[in-house]
């Protein structure tokens, strides 16, 4: 039996109680996860300080010493802060303790030798350590303690006395149990290469790191195998795919795709559509099914692209579909595309779920027999009644919400599957794009179309309305439109909502020479798109709304987004918002109001904004201040993992890296029979039995 495997509740010190609370607090229920529960931070322990040497700003320190005394203060009722006084013979400082002061009354004796360790602070002029670690001096080494580690608890762990010192002290137990009889999970040929220290070693090292740099090493290999096997997982899946379906081979540019190209096209290409152009037909042509992720920023044409790649499957006697997140954002889609193909004979049509009784069934039936060419919709369009003569072109517009089994139903509209184009109008950064989206080669369009001009960020304080007002009066007077954006979060909302329309009262009477909208969420969609085509038309001049306004709608003439309480959206959020301005030739400017007392990281983000319009570059700078986040909850590629140790924001070579290597495999034994590498694919197939969410990309 693996020893990993064993039940939590037999590591000695545990016993069934303490199971309970280690399963249901910390998520530990066998040895291993014990095992990879890993310290969050470590504290030098390796030398000692002497009272005297202390001040009131240093970190985590340890002293050698005696308790002179105990000292007991009232703080009200049935509480009592009790003070230790503790001396090394340098000077005396104090240890305080405001819960668990009779325990500590009880269990430490005056004149005894201890080690003291804790954050010093000052405290009516005397140094001061809050709830102290203390253990007895006898038996003390300093050179074998090294880093300390600390793990992370809950109030209710504390409370049943499972502290981060309590696992440190389990995990010890564990890794000396264990000894070397951890099972090695990668080969010697990578091991070798990389310069990579055994499993056996870096998990324990891990636990207690000598220093600084044998920790970094013990670091190292634990997030290359944890980061190598999800790539190789992802580049075995895809290479499977390309093996498993053949793609139609689109070799034919007809009238569709030139007629477009001389007669319709409203400008010219940048040199970055045109490269993803000639991707996106050098896929189209070879006879591989394609799948390929496009990126671009908001406003850099990947919608003439995608329109440009369904016409070459026109041009092969090919449908084409479309789909969109949400009914909105479909009809803009389908107005933008018939205004890109006027006067061309192309039948468009729209399939959501506001298409009924017999205006369905006309598109259904338009479906069927070929007369419809391209269809725009929501997932309204992968429902099983929906059947298409010859479907060869999918494109799906915001990938996040739609991932590898949805892509999957759409393989069998056809008995091919059709090409898919996925667009994302959220930048993602590269090697984030590398593990959530592993299976779709990645297309970017990384300049703007001429003439546009970049969009100008302001940080203004919330005192300084006033002078705010006066330049969105001076900007519509110049004949442009307007969005104000209140935040809503789920758990305010009813505050936020109130704030809204608080908010739209006074702007009513701020601009009473003005007309305003307002949209947010809780209206009902025809209320909503009623509004918001008021705004669209021109007949508003001003939009008050939350953040329904991020996707979706393109309304040249505004060119002011004011952002109310900006601190309180992430960074990806302020970008999509900004986004809706500046699609038009006039000059654009997105105002940031926040109150003046800003956090560190918020100060961070409002100046990226400022600083940067490159949706790169911030989608990088929001990775490594939120971190990935629950990259489950926004599963693109579909595929769950939980990291443990290693961070996607922050461990960016490390992921390039695992890629190479898992590349490397899957192109030297594409059917993953080869002897030499079946270590691999035997842990592969127990990951894939564990918690982790493997299926879901298989």
């Amino acid at each position: 039996m693996n020893i990993l495997t064993q039940d939590i509740q037999y590591l000695p010190g545990v016993g069934p109680s303490r199971k309970k609370i280690l399963e249901t607090e910390l998520g530990i229920e066998t040895f291993g996860d014990l095992l990879m529960y890993f310290p969050y931070k470590y504290v030098d322990r390796s030398r000692l300080y002497t009272v005297k040497e202390l001040t009131g700003d240093m970190p985590f320190i340890q002293v050698k010493g005696r308790i002179l005394s105990f000292e007991t203060f009232e703080m009200g009722p049935r509480k009592e802060r009790v003070v230790a006084h503790f001396s090394d013979g340098t000077a005396v400082m104090d240890l305080t303790w405001f819960n668990g002061g009779k325990f500590a009354k009880k269990t430490y004796k005056t004149n005894t030798e201890y080690i003291v360790f804790g954050k010093p602070t000052i405290f009516n002029g005397r140094i001061n350590v809050v709830h102290p670690d203390i253990d007895p001096a006898d038996g003390f080494e300093l050179s074998g303690m090294g880093l300390q580690p600390y793990y992370y608890t809950t109030e209710k762990s504390k409370k049943s006395s499972l502290t981060s010192r309590a696992i440190e002290k389990l995990t010890k137990v564990l890794v000396e149990k264990i000894g070397n009889q951890l099972p090695e999970t990668l080969p010697d040929f990578i091991t070798g290469k990389l310069h990579l220290m055994s499993r056996s070693d870096a998990l324990r090292i891990v636990h207690y790191p000598k220093d600084a740099r044998e920790l970094e090493r013990a670091r190292l290999r634990l997030k290359f195998e944890e980061l190598f096997y999800v790539q190789l997982n992802i580049v075995r899946y895809a290479s499977d795919h390309r093996r498993k379906y053949r793609g139609y081979i689109f070799n034919r540019i007809g009238e569709n795709f030139n007629g477009f190209y001389h007669n319709n096209l409203p400008f010219s290409l940048t040199e970055a559509q045109k490269r993803v152009i000639r991707e996106i037909r050098q896929d189209m042509g070879c006879g591989r099914q394609m799948n390929r992720l496009l990126q671009g920023d908001v406003g850099s044409g990947k919608t003439l692209v995608a329109l440009m790649s369904m016409l070459i499957a026109l041009d092969n006697g090919f449908q084409a579909c479309i789909m969109a997140p949400t009914e909105i954002l479909a009809e803009q889609h389908l107005a933008t595309i018939n205004d890109f193909l006027k006067g061309m004979d192309i039948k468009v049509e729209l399939l959501t779920g506001i298409v009924k009784g017999k205006r369905r069934e006309a598109v259904l039936e338009g479906l069927r027999n070929g007369d419809i060419k391209i269809l725009v919709g929501t997932h309204a369009v992968i429902e099983d009644t929906v059947q298409f003569a010859q479907l060869g072109m999918v494109v799906v517009d915001e990938q996040h919400r739609f991932g590898v089994a949805q892509r999957a139903k759409l393989w069998s509209k056809n008995t091919n599957p059709p090409h898919v184009l996925v667009m994302t109008a959220t930048p993602i950064p590269r090697t984030l794009a590398m593990t959530l989206y592993g299976d779709l080669d990645v297309s970017v369009i990384d300049e703007l179309p001429p003439g546009r001009k970049p969009i100008v960020t302001q940080h203004v304080y919330d005192s300084k309305m006033t002078t705010l007002y006066d330049g969105i009066r001076k900007q519509i007077n110049l004949g442009r439109q307007v969005y104000i954006v209140y935040p809503l979060i789920e758990e305010s909302e009813k505050i936020d909502l109130k704030n809204l329309e608080t908010g739209f009262e006074m702007l009513s009477h701020v601009f009473p020479e003005f007309r305003l909208s307002k949209v947010h969420g809780k209206m009902k969609s025809k209320e909503k798109e009623d509004e918001m085509q008021r705004f669209v038309s021109g007949e508003t001049q001003i939009l008050v709304a939350t953040t329904v306004i991020e996707v979706g709608v393109n309304v040249p003439n505004a060119s002011v987004m004011v952002i109310l309480d900006a601190q309180r959206f992430g960074l990806s959020q302020l970008h999509q918002l900004r986004g809706r301005v500046g699609r038009g030739a006039e000059q654009s400017y997105c105002i940031l109001v926040t109150n003046n007392k800003l956090a560190d990281d918020t100060r961070k983000r409002i100046d990226i904004m400022c600083d940067t319009n490159d949706g790169f570059r911030i989608a990088e700078a929001d990775l490594k201040l939120r971190g990935p986040g629950d990259l489950e909850g926004t599963q693109q590629s579909g595929m769950a993992f939980d990291l443990k140790i290693a961070d996607i924001a922050r461990d960016g070579q490390i992921v390039q890296m695992a890629r190479d290597e898992a590349q490397a495999i899957i192109d030297d034994d594409p059917t993953c029979e080869k002897e030499c590498y079946a270590m691999l694919w035997n842990r592969l197939r127990e990951l894939r039995k564990t918690d982790i969410n493997w299926a879901a990309i298989s």
